[in-house]
């Protein structure tokens, strides 16, 4: 993990590739920074574990709740579970729709939070410049990051739980038929979206921390978090077709998961993300096709 090179070559860094990519990342970001307190990045990592751990807790158990609220099923790694079953036996409920929020909301913070550790280091680093109080206003940006994910997740409750009403109340409507093609559909839309102009914006915002700061910097606690939700619209311009994917594929997929935060983490952190996104926009496409593609050769649609 490096910094994008546009980045780096602004503060006359030059970017080297080095064995442990991973391991060197947050040497090399703090390296560059002024002192920020070791207390906030080790906060934040131990924050992204605790959300992966619950995450893959109720990814793997799916019991209590929120089995309820999402019922039941999303785990499947099959043609079978890998279309949006997961909440298709859920209710209308303010309950229901905390309890997906906050399930959401963990999620999103592990998915995400590491890809946008370089911006919140950053931010820290620039607060510390500023004021001592650091630890404060930086998890206010934090959380005004993830507010724009939980709002996120509002839309996706609502349009799912729509979507899995009008299937329970449309007979002709086959599961096992549009299922698959509903996957195949969004895979292709989330690899076109790869290259459109808004994707490319905001994956250039996403990738220069250093700019984003400069540009966007705000005083005070209320600044914090008006920053810490711009780079969350920011991201989410840059995430939310890859994210649809997650949802069609079933949000429970540890799998689709892991695949997707790898995702995007190289495409904001790695050296040539923009070729990344072109190469994932491309297998996303080509995986769509093969899905479809597959689901023509199931027992009733030959």
């Amino acid at each position: 993990m490096i910094f994008p090179d546009h980045a780096l070559s602004e503060r006359g860094i030059v970017p080297t590739l080095v064995p442990d990519v991973v391991r060197s990342a947050y040497l090399r970001l703090t390296s560059t920074l002024s002192p920020v307190p070791l207390a906030i990045l080790a906060s934040l990592i131990a924050a992204t574990c605790i959300a992966w751990a619950l995450t893959l807790y109720q990814a793997t158990t799916m019991t209590g709740p929120l089995d309820a609220v999402m019922g039941g099923g999303m785990a499947h790694d099959n043609m079978e579970g890998m279309a949006m079953e997961g909440m298709s036996a859920a209710d209308w409920s303010f309950t229901g729709l905390g309890i997906f929020l906050a399930f959401w909301t963990v999620m999103m913070a592990a998915m995400m939070l590491p890809a946008a550790m370089p911006m919140i280091v950053i931010f820290a680093s620039a607060q510390a410049r500023r004021d001592r109080q650091v630890a404060v206003p930086t998890w206010i940006f934090v959380a005004g990051y993830l507010l724009v994910w939980a709002a996120a997740g509002l839309l996706v409750y609502v349009l799912v739980q729509a979507g899995s009403e009008l299937a329970s109340h449309r007979a002709w409507l086959d599961r096992g038929i549009w299922r698959p093609f509903a996957l195949a559909v969004t895979l292709a839309i989330a690899g076109l979206y790869q290259f459109a102009p808004l994707k490319r914006i905001c994956l250039r915002h996403c990738r220069s921390p250093f700019g984003f700061v400069a540009q966007y910097w705000r005083d005070g606690r209320a600044g914090a978090l008006n920053m810490g939700a711009r780079h969350g619209l920011y991201c989410l311009g840059c995430c939310w077709a890859l994210f649809a994917v997650l949802v069609a594929a079933g949000m429970m997929s540890i799998a689709w998961m892991l695949l997707l935060t790898v995702v995007v983490f190289a495409e904001k952190v790695l050296p040539h993300g923009e070729r990344t996104s072109v190469a994932v926009g491309l297998g996303l496409i080509t995986l769509g096709l093969v899905v479809a593609g597959t689901a023509l050769q199931l027992p009733g649609h030959a």
